[in-house]
């Protein structure tokens, strides 16, 4: 007996897995609080295919591409684009913190705040400066750079390796064969790990509301409410207007990408994502190598609900804590948060491992006052995962556009259809 034709379709059945989720870690909190691994094996399965769909993906771009003033100028403009979304996004934030004042009438001593807690975070979160960052690209070794599992080490190489091909097209031909066969593989068995989305959605929002119970959440609503808010604005403000310069209407994208939405929503990740969002946009019209070359640099330089979460909850610890900021330290804390906002990982937890790595580094905040936000910051990282992946497949249509490299006639085509089937066939 076949399902349901509403019960088919993946999105649906992940909202109804977080649905199931909630109910049980609301009945049952000591059982929901057990099943986070079974979000994390999900999520774990996913990051398992990023790295060699990454290289696959990029590779065959860059022989696309084949121009190398082609590929300079691409990174260059998406780069570009990045700084002025991120610079945006930390204004915005920071905007959203003084007309709301989510931290007013606190009054919190850090004296008091429970700090062993950030332990993790702070161990996470070493100051690196830009020569640290640079050099930490480069991996150890050329395996090395799957190990790990960062996208900047794989991007790296995988531009190594397309200038290679380039460089002897014929010697490179049936190398460049052999990986489009590996990629069309790899594709198969995300498309086949994909169908436990539901399961890892289920698990990630038993954990979230066993752990911390729907009603704790209230405590600090008024900071997440002020988030949420933020990010709704930096989508429907600055992200919308950019989509109608550009020729289509956001609503339509979002809708074309709703399984992936879903998805990010049910495990505050934008990792489980990004091989299925390089086959969205290529089927898009997108050119691949634009693709290939955009999306996963957006994923480390391109966080832009993250640099609106750092600013809020920057101005938010100042606010509960009693401390006020000058116009030199707020200006002082942009700087840092436009290097501390980038190469962080899209995944739970590392918007509090960016916020501490930023306030390690500015000595009129106090690091204790990042206790006040371990406990809700479950609930914000949905809100960032979504901002960021939403941010970051405009900038690939963006550059794509920008190039000449978009098909429009498909582009439109795609959008107004959004027609269900089309997130299977970009995965197969």
């Amino acid at each position: 007996m076949s399902l349901p034709w509403p019960l088919r379709l993946l999105y649906v059945q992940v909202l109804l897995g977080m649905v199931l989720g909630m109910a049980l870690g609301h009945i049952w909190p000591q059982t929901g609080a057990l099943l986070k691994p079974v979000s994390d094996a999900f999520v774990a399965l996913v990051r398992m295919m990023i790295g060699p769909i990454v290289f696959c993906t990029i590779v065959s771009g860059i022989t696309s591409l084949a121009s190398g003033a082609a590929i300079g100028r691409t990174i260059l403009k998406a780069l570009a684009l990045f700084y002025f979304l991120t610079a945006i996004a930390l204004v915005l934030g920071l905007a959203t913190a003084y007309v709301l004042h989510p931290g007013a009438g606190m009054h919190i001593d850090v004296r008091h705040l429970d700090t062993g807690i950030l332990s993790q975070y702070v161990k996470r979160s070493q100051p690196h400066g830009l020569v640290e960052f640079a050099l930490g690209i480069i991996p150890e070794t050329m395996l090395g750079a799957f190990e790990k599992g960062e996208v900047l080490p794989i991007l790296l190489l995988s531009l190594l390796f397309g200038f290679a091909l380039n460089l002897q097209p014929r010697a490179g031909k049936p190398v460049l064969a052999f990986i489009d066969g590996i990629a069309h593989a790899l594709f198969r068995i995300l498309s086949m790990i994909m169908r436990l989305a539901p399961i890892g959605a289920f698990g990630a929002m038993a954990f979230t509301v066993g752990r911390f119970g729907i009603r704790s959440v209230g405590s600090l609503g008024m900071l997440m409410a002020s988030f949420y808010v933020a990010c709704i604005l930096f989508v429907m403000l600055v992200l919308a207007p950019l989509a109608r310069l550009h020729g289509f209407a956001l609503w339509r994208l979002l809708r074309y990408l709703r399984e992936e939405l879903v998805i990010v929503l049910a495990t505050s990740s934008t990792e489980p994502v990004l091989p299925r969002l390089i086959g969205k946009l290529e089927a898009l019209g997108c050119d691949r190598g634009i693709v290939g070359l955009v999306l996963p640099a957006g994923y480390s330089f391109n966080l832009d609900g993250t640099a609106i979460y750092l600013t809020l909850a920057s101005v938010f610890i100042a606010q509960a804590c009693d401390v006020q900021l000058s116009a030199a330290q707020i200006a002082t804390m942009l700087a840092v948060m436009l290097i501390t906002s980038k190469g962080a990982a899209g995944v739970s937890g590392s918007g509090l491992v960016a916020l501490v790595a930023t306030l390690t580094v500015i000595p009129d905040l106090p690091v204790a006052g990042v206790a006040l936000l371990v406990g809700i910051d479950r609930f914000m990282s949905e809100a960032r995962a979504l901002t960021s992946v939403i941010s970051n497949a405009c900038a690939v249509i963006f550059v794509s556009m920008w190039e000449g490299a978009c098909d429009r006639t498909r582009f439109r085509a795609m959008l107004h259809a959004a027609a269900p089937q089309n997130a299977d066939a970009a995965t197969e």
